[in-house]
């Protein structure tokens, strides 16, 4: 009787043991959706993520990255983070507006005054109010990429105003915003999707688009509309994240490897897209484009008053937010 009195004690003490110890052993085999494809500055910040993780913690944890979208789409993959069905992920802050409505401020256009300044805002206290937002719907954010500005193109003529827009038929996402945008400067937007971009520039269907440089060079749309016209009016990054279920099951010694495995991840990829957006400015100008900076966008930021207007008309919650992110010099 003692002796199995010991060993029910024994197990009991070893069981107790081990529900107060985190299941770091859970972490291994993490799974990483991207939709990128792998040979992309986005990629490779992952992948260096996941390396760093890996050799930090002993081995401890491992995991690998899916590229390409091959673990489903956007949507699909933010409810999966959120269940710690999906460990972590690179997702564009546009449409993770739809789970997160705190993160679609920074889709309004002219938001940000540069990429520096995004930079700048995003590590800043307007990225940590992003950062509780996330939080509240069980994703932590670890860092915040680059995936470029984008920037008004045509085959008509060059935009150094927002005077300049008007009667331009413009191809935009499908977003009241952006079409409030364009609407706002006297322009015609016009939803469609982009793959149809090409093809209806050429054709006069529309006059041009808006994008970053790389896709702006790599869909070769700079071979049908040769002016690009630098006005940055949307700079939306993708935010490195992952699920507070799998980051709470972490001992607090693998938590700080992880957040500063986010963010040496951060700045590589930031560096990279720098790299990856100054060869495709080289394509564009070889290939005949007129370039032409916007020195004082002041002007188009002042066009935009409409769309602010509405937007906190539809969300006066977020009245604050904006005004952290439209107020900072």
């Amino acid at each position: 009787m003692k002796f199995s009195k010991i060993i029910s004690t024994g197990a009991f003490a070893v069981a107790a043991t081990l529900a107060a110890v985190p299941m770091a052993a859970q972490a291994k085999d993490w799974r990483g959706w991207n939709i990128h494809v792998e040979d992309y500055p986005v990629s490779h910040g992952m992948e260096a993520f996941m390396a760093e993780v890996a050799e930090k913690t002993g081995g401890e944890i491992e995991g690998k990255v899916f590229h390409a979208g091959v673990l489903g789409s956007q949507p699909d993959a933010i409810e999966q983070l959120r269940l710690g069905i999906m460990d972590f992920g690179v997702f564009s802050l546009g449409p993770m507006g739809q789970s997160v409505p705190a993160t679609n401020v920074v889709s309004l256009p002219f938001i940000f005054k540069s990429v520096p300044q995004m930079y700048e805002l995003m590590d800043g206290a307007p990225g940590a109010a992003l950062n509780a937002a996330l939080e509240e719907k069980g994703i932590v954010a670890l860092g915040y990429y680059d995936a470029g500005a984008r920037s008004f193109y045509n085959s008509i003529k060059p935009i150094n105003t927002p005077e300049d827009v008007q009667g331009l038929k413009v191809r935009v996402m499908n977003n009241d915003l952006f079409v409030g945008m364009v609407e706002a400067m006297g322009g015609n937007a016009t939803p469609m999707a982009f793959a149809e971009v090409y093809q209806s520039i050429k054709t006069g269907v529309v006059d041009g688009a808006e994008n970053n440089p790389p896709s702006y060079e790599s869909t070769s749309h700079f071979e049908v509309a040769q002016y690009y016209s630098l006005s940055q009016h949307l700079i939306i990054p993708e935010c490195l994240c992952m699920s507070k279920k799998t980051f709470d099951g972490l001992t607090p010694e693998q938590q700080e490897i992880v957040k500063t495995a986010g963010k040496n991840s951060t700045d590589l990829q930031r560096k990279l897209w720098g790299e990856r957006e100054a060869a495709s400015m080289e394509v564009i100008r070889a290939g005949g484009v007129e370039v032409n900076e916007i020195a004082d966008k002041a002007p188009f930021q002042n066009a935009m008053v409409p769309v602010y207007d509405a937007y906190l008309a539809a969300n006066p919650e977020m009245t604050d937010l904006v005004n952290l992110f439209r107020d900072a010099k």
